[in-house]
């Protein structure tokens, strides 16, 4: 089956809301049952995706289709489609981004900015469910902890003592693994900063891999290293994105007015994590312009009421220091 030409593919530009959301529903249910693909498989879906999209017409069906196909297919994936899906989807992105006439960007930019939004939703969401079950776990485990240490004391004073074996068991912690609550993020960052966030335009060192060659996950089919144009645009959105999904309204209304809602990072974001791609920008990148533009993002006065950022101390005195004194006698 030659999934380009696949009829749910064709489909997905219909102006028709009814046949894009049945052709949304026939590719969720292809994705599902499709666990084993490989990201070969996953580049021939994506190529036939970017165009479709490339075809579609009218604003509104253009914004309508860039949701179905970021904010409703991929928290629909199985969980391990998503990373390989997400990054044949920044693969077709960087490869084909030059192909695009200025006609037709808005609407890829647009897309783009849906699949960083999705994407901050899905591994913040996930990262927050694995830190509540980690949670869990070391409650479960005390609990543990204290139940045997007292069937211990129960049992010492029964009979008189304890032996040095059941004496250290008693004593010992339930040790439970400490889980990365945040790996599929790192994981996810990982793949932007090897490819569009890379610091670099190209690769430094020869590739070695054989043209369409990969291993069991796909990884040896690498994202490509920019173009500018989405590296630019990331940034841009970056802080918006995750603004919509790291944030809640402040209830305490610091700084509140009516066209800009106070809010609040929620709790346990890892702004740390997240704002690591900007930064190495930032620090590395041979562009200036480049460097500029990761600095100005990092400069954003969100991040200041957040929390993240210090806010920047104005000079004492450089008024005064200007200001002309008068011809002295």
């Amino acid at each position: 089956m030659d999934l380009q030409q696949s009829p749910f593919i064709r489909e997905l530009a219909s102006s028709e809301k009814k046949t894009r959301d049945k052709a949304v529903e026939s590719l969720t249910a292809f994705l599902r049952s499709k666990r084993d693909l490989k990201l070969f498989d996953l580049l021939k879906i994506w190529k036939g995706l970017f165009f479709c999209f490339y075809h579609s017409d009218k604003p509104l069906v253009q914004q309508a289709l860039a949701r179905s196909l970021s904010y409703t297919l991929v928290p629909s994936l199985p969980e391990q489609m998503v990373l390989p899906f997400l990054r044949a989807f920044w693969i077709t992105m960087s490869r084909d981004f030059h192909s695009l006439d200025r006609l037709r960007l808005d609407k890829y930019l647009f897309l783009i900015r849906c699949y960083v939004g999705v994407s901050f939703e899905y591994f913040l969401k996930r990262g927050g469910k694995n830190k509540r079950q980690s949670g869990n776990n070391n409650t479960d485990s005390q609990k543990v902890k204290s139940k045997r240490k007292r069937a211990a004391e129960a049992d010492s004073e029964v009979n008189g003592g304890s032996s040095s074996r059941r004496k250290t068991s008693s004593t010992t912690a339930v040790q439970v693994p400490e889980e990365t609550d945040w790996a599929e993020l790192e994981a996810y960052l990982d793949m932007l900063e090897d490819g569009p966030l890379s610091p670099l335009i190209f690769d430094t060192e020869p590739s070695k891999q054989i043209p369409n060659q990969e291993d069991e996950n796909g990884a040896l089919i690498k994202v490509p290293k920019g173009p500018d144009g989405i590296r630019y645009h990331l940034m841009d959105i970056w802080l918006d994105e995750l603004e919509k999904c790291a944030t809640e309204p402040d209830e305490s209304g610091a700084g509140d007015d009516e066209e800009s809602p106070a809010t609040k990072l929620k709790e346990g974001v890892p702004m740390e994590l997240l704002l690591r791609p900007i930064e190495r920008l930032q620090a590395e990148s041979p562009n200036k312009t480049v460097r500029t533009r990761a600095k100005e993002t990092l400069a954003d006065e969100r991040l200041v009421s957040w929390g993240v950022r210090e806010p920047e101390k104005a000079e004492d005195g450089s008024d005064e220091e200007e200001e002309w004194g008068g011809i002295e006698d």
